[in-house]
Formats: structure tokens, C-alpha cells, sequence
């Protein structure tokens, strides 16, 4: 049977056909059929599926060929609605009837992926395929949830008592369909949160199984619940709705919206974990200030990240244009599209206005670079990118904390950095994230403020002549000390101060500001990518034993400290040589 046209009402769905007529259809077979019998009581039609074009992955055609052929294996949730949208998808969700961990170690060993079962008693298993550039794959494996006996399948009896039904060869694979396994297939789809989510993919057939309506919500772009009590039944869900929403431009549905409340006062009931990686999905994705912004008006980060909440309502002197929580939120939305405008699929429509034209005549050269930076992972669980929205969302979470009005009135908030940076540290930690995470965002906060001080500097000794300012740029020993105290944490300040900068100023920022700041921002950049071994990360003349016999010390802090000194004195020129280390060294000890 020839495919469809890609406007086809039916593409994806089951028909029911009486002589060649479509008189019905419906997400399941027995679904079509219950709406033929409505209008044509006595007759039996034909019950066909109407294929739909999409491009399914690879990796789903090598799980098939893991599998026998006669083991029912449903993909299901965000994958299929991703590939109905036409996006590309690296994490796969996999339900089946039973034996769902055995199935998943079987297809692990045959396609070499890493094992790990996630809960045993409810036949959850994870894979994940590492591939050589660096990118990962996940596959979840799970049994069905719910119970059987849903009345919606009740009608499966119908279908297959129906010659027509069991005599058509497009309907013969729906066997399986009718089966026990059915029932807990429909079953599992109506306990999911939104019926965009609740589709199955049948993947020796790649028939769609698609009982709440879900493409036709996901065509109409409309966020719709599985339930009434979708959302109390997981709390988590409040997160995933403003991230579809946000994502994909969804509408949320007033029966939608109605039940968040209800649902947001039992947030805080949901494990730690599961809070945490729902709100990094939210970062990593599109449009994350937007998310956040209604995560605020809607009471969240009372529950989640009350530091947060505090945000609000912060006022601040001059030269800042908005409150903190209005500045935290622009200096996101600014972030992402400085991202954007860097990235190795650059747009240039998204560059078209002043400040981010420059930014990519400054700092364009380095999109390679920046892209291999943010491919890079501290763990398997999350990305550079949303670390470094997160350091965003918190480089003034302190500000509340330390704000002090002077004299002159004006609002102050003198070490707010470092004082956030152990407020941020304080919150990754109950978050669960690495000590790698841990160590980052720290750096981050603390040193959000670095590159404006060096900017300004630069400026002022400009208006104060004008003929030397070439050489007014930040010195070696200034870029060493910038690198030595934020490591790889330096790459993402940079793109960070930037967004504050804009965040700050918005349409009154200085001309001659944002260009020192550029300027700022290429130097260090260019170090960093471009002569690492010369000003960043000079490699070492003496090791540790080399200094204690050469200058006669006992192993103490001072020995790194010798280290240290000749390496900055590498770093700015001063010493390049082994013999030149051993006086620098002596020299410095006297002194």
C-alpha cells in the first residue's frame, strides 16, 4: 500500500474501511473500529494502519536486529514525539510486556553498550554507547506500568473476531496489539504525564499506537494532561510542562494550568534528583529564562531553590537598569543568544543587531574552540551548557544577602561574589551534583566580576592617553593569574561577563564599554586557545624535588610556592630556561 502525502488527515492513525471508504479512525485499532461500530453498527470493516513518514534513527534499526523477531518492544514518550516533529533524538524509551532487563542485557551485549539496571522490581535498565567523537547515546528499558484491564481495550474482542478485521494483511501484526500486552501498553500511555508523551512506536512495524490523541496535540501545539491527575501524581511534571511549553511553543491548556497549583505546593516531596535533573533539562534547552520567569510567577523556587526566590524585588543602584531578579533573567536570555551567535552553526540573522555583530567580529574565530569546550563533560548526567546557566541563574544569588544602602544612597553589594560562591557551592551540593560541578560553579560566581574590573581599567588608562593604548591591554602576569585561579572555569566567565555586561546596561551600555570588554574577552581567549603553554599554563622547569635540592628545603607549602612563582615569572618572560628557573628561584627566596 502506497504511503500517504505528508498533509494526509490520517497519516499515523488507524482506519477503519468499508469498500473502500474511510468511515473511521482512532489512535488504536480498537479505537477505529469502536468508532466504525457507532455509525455502522452491522457492517465489519477493515481495520488498516495508515503509515506516516519519518526518518527513524540508526540506532533503532540496530536494537531491532538485537531482538527476536517474535519480542513485542514499543518505543515510547519523547523519543516518538520528537520524531514526529521531525528532531533528532539520542535518548531512546523502551517499554515491553515483560523481561524488560534480560531484553535490555541482550541488546547491550549486541550492540555494545554499558549496562546498568535501574530498579529491578520495576524492570527499569539503562544503556548507554559511548561513540568515538564523544557523544553518548541512552536507552531506558521498562515494563509496562499500570493495570490491566483498561475498558478502552475492551473492544479488542471486537477486532478479532472480526474476519475483515483478521483477514487484512496491515492488520496482522496487530495480534500483538490485541494481546495481554496491549492492555498494558494502553495502560502505561494513559498514566503518562501529557498526551504528546503518551505515543508508542511499534518497532518491527513502526505502526503508531496513539490512544489519548497525542499528534493531533502535538499538531495543534497544545500541552494537554493524560489525567485530571496527571500532575499530582508527579509533582515533577510542573517542570516538564513550562519546559514543553518553552522547547517547543506549546500551549499549556486552562485544564492544564488549573491543576499546577495543586500540584506545586507537593513539590518539594519529589526526590532531590529527580528536582535536579528536570530543572537542568529546563537549562539546557530553549529559551531558558523564559522557563524560569514562569517558574517564579508560578511559586516554584520557593519550593525548590528558595535562595532563588529571594531574587526578587532586589533593587540596585545605577548603572543597572533592572532588579537583581530581572537582571539574572536578561543576562540569561542574553547568554543564549551570544551562544547562539557563536555557534559552529551560526545564523547570521541572530547577530544582526549591534552588540552581537561585534561580539562575532571579536570573538567568531574561536567557534571551533568554544564548541569542542561545551562538548567536554565533568559527568554523563549533564552538560557545560547547563552549568553554566546555572552559574548564570546564581552569579548574584547574594546579592540579597550582602546589600548595604551608603550615605550617598546609593544600594552596594561589596563582595557579593565570593559570598555567592559559597552559596552556590552550598546549593549544588544538596543538589547532589560532582565535586567537579561543585568546583566549577564556585569559580564561576567568584569571578564573574574580573573581566569588568579589567575592562574599566583598560578604559581609564585610555582617557588618560590615548597614544599608548595599545599596549593598555590586560599584562601576561594579569591573563596568568586570571587563568591560574579559574582554570577551564576562565572560558565560560568570559561568556558570562559578557551577558552581565548587557544584562546590566540593556540600551544604555556604553559603546566604548562593550568594545573594551570585547577586547578584554579576545585577549584572553586568544591565550587561552591560541598560546596556552606561553601564558595560561607554562609547563613546569622544576618539579618538587628539583626545588628542594636546588634551594635546600624540606618539604613545606614553600616548595609550591617556588613552583608557582617561577611559573608566573614564565608566563610573563621573565624566565624561559632551566638555569634561568634555578636563579629566578634563588632570588625570589631572598627576597
Amino acid at each position: 500500500m502506497p504511503k500517504p502525502p505528508p498533509n494526509s488527515p490520517y497519516a499515523g492513525r488507524w482506519v477503519a474501511r468499508l469498500r473502500n471508504k474511510i468511515i473511521a479512525h482512532g489512535g488504536t485499532p480498537e479505537q477505529a473500529l469502536h468508532a466504525a461500530k457507532k455509525s455502522r453498527p452491522k457492517e465489519k470493516p477493515t481495520i488498516i494502519y495508515m503509515p506516516i513518514n519519518f526518518k527513524l534513527p540508526p540506532l533503532l534499526s540496530d536494537v531491532v536486529d538485537a531482538l527476536p523477531a517474535d519480542q513485542p518492544l514499543y518505543l515510547i514518550g519523547g523519543a516518538v514525539r520528537d520524531l514526529l516533529l521531525g528532531h533528532p533524538i539520542h535518548d531512546l524509551d523502551f517499554g515491553l510486556g515483560a523481561d524488560s532487563l534480560s531484553v535490555a542485557r541482550k541488546i547491550a551485549n549486541r550492540i555494545g553498550a554499558a549496562y546498568y539496571p535501574l530498579d529491578k522490581e520495576r524492570g527499569a535498565a539503562r544503556l548507554v554507547l559511548i561513540h568515538d567523537d564523544g557523544t553518548r547515546d541512552v536507552l531506558d528499558f521498562a515494563q509496562f506500568r499500570g493495570k490491566t484491564g483498561s475498558g478502552d481495550v475492551s473492544g479488542s474482542s471486537d477486532v478479532s473476531g472480526s474476519s475483515d478485521v483478521s483477514g487484512s494483511s496491515d492488520v496482522s501484526g496487530s495480534s500483538d496489539v490485541s494481546g495481554s500486552s496491549d492492555v498494558s501498553l494502553e495502560e502505561d500511555l494513559r498514566g503518562r504525564d501529557f498526551t504528546l508523551n503518551a505515543i508508542a512506536l511499534d518497532v518491527h512495524t513502526h505502526k503508531i499506537y496513539d490512544p489519548l490523541g497525542g499528534a493531533a496535540d502535538l499538531r495543534a501545539k497544545e500541552l494537554r494532561l493524560c489525567s485530571p491527575s496527571s500532575l499530582s501524581d508527579d509533582p515533577i511534571r510542573v517542570l516538564r510542562a513550562i519546559r514543553l511549553a518553552s522547547n517547543f511553543g506549546f500551549k499549556i491548556l486552562p485544564e492544564t494550568r488549573a491543576a499546577m497549583p495543586e500540584a506545586i505546593a507537593r513539590l518539594s516531596e519529589a526526590s532531590v534528583e529527580r528536582q535536579r535533573d528536570e530543572f537542568f533539562k529546563i537549562l539546557e534547552g530553549k529559551n531558558p529564562a523564559t522557563s524560569l520567569r514562569a517558574l517564579e510567577m508560578l511559586g516554584v523556587f520557593s519550593k525548590i531553590l528558595p535562595e532563588v526566590a529571594a531574587l526578587k524585588g532586589v533593587e540596585q543602584s545605577a548603572p543597572h537598569v533592572d532588579d537583581v531578579w530581572s537582571h539574572t533573567l536578561n543576562a540569561m536570555r542574553h547568554l543564549e543568544s551570544m551562544l547562539a551567535a557563536l555557534s559552529s552553526d551560526y545564523d547570521s540573522s541572530k547577530a544582526s543587531e549591534f552588540h552581537n555583530g561585534f561580539l562575532v567580529l571579536k570573538l567568531g574565530r574561536y567557534r571551533k574552540q568554544l564548541a569542542e569546550h561545551f562538548a567536554k563533560t565533568l559527568t554523563t548526567d549533564r552538560s557545560l551548557y547547563g552549568l553554566l546557566f546555572f552559574s548564570a541563574l546564581y552569579h548574584d544569588i547574594a546579592k540579597p544577602v550582602v546589600q548595604k544602602v551608603g550615605d550617598d544612597g546609593r544600594i552596594r553589594f561589596l563582595r557579593h561574589e565570593v559570598e555567592g560562591g559559597e552559596m552556590v557551592a552550598e546549593r549544588a551540593r544538596s543538589l547532589h551534583l560532582s565535586n567537579d560541578e561543585i568546583d566549577r560553579l564556585k569559580r564561576i560566581v567568584r569571578g564573574h566580576l574580573r573581566i569588568h574590573d579589567m575592562a574599566r581599567r583598560m578604559l581609564e588608562k585610555r582617557e588618560q592617553d590615548l597614544r599608548h593604548a595599545r599596549s593598555l591591554s590586560p599584562s601576561r602576569r594579569t591573563i596568568y593569574r586570571f587563568f591560574r585561579d579559574t582554570r577551564e572555569a576562565g572560558v565560560d566567565i568570559v561568556l558570562l561577563s559578557l551577558a552581565d555586561l548587557r544584562a546590566t546596561y540593556e540600551h544604555t551600555l556604553p559603546e566604548d564599554l562593550w568594545k573594551a570588554e570585547l577586547d578584554v574577552a579576545r585577549i584572553l581567549l586568544e591565550n587561552y586557545f591560541e598560546r596556552p603553554e606561553e601564558t595560561v599554563k607554562p609547563p613546569s622547569l622544576l618539579d618538587g624535588h628539583e626545588v628542594m635540592q636546588a634551594f635546600e628545603l624540606r618539604p613545606s607549602p614553600k616548595v609550591g610556592a617556588v613552583i608557582e612563582a617561577i611559573r608566573e615569572a614564565q608566563a610573563t618572560g621573565e624566565v624561559g630556561t632551566r638555569s634561568e628557573a634555578l636563579v629566578f628561584g634563588e632570588n625570589w627566596l631572598n627576597a
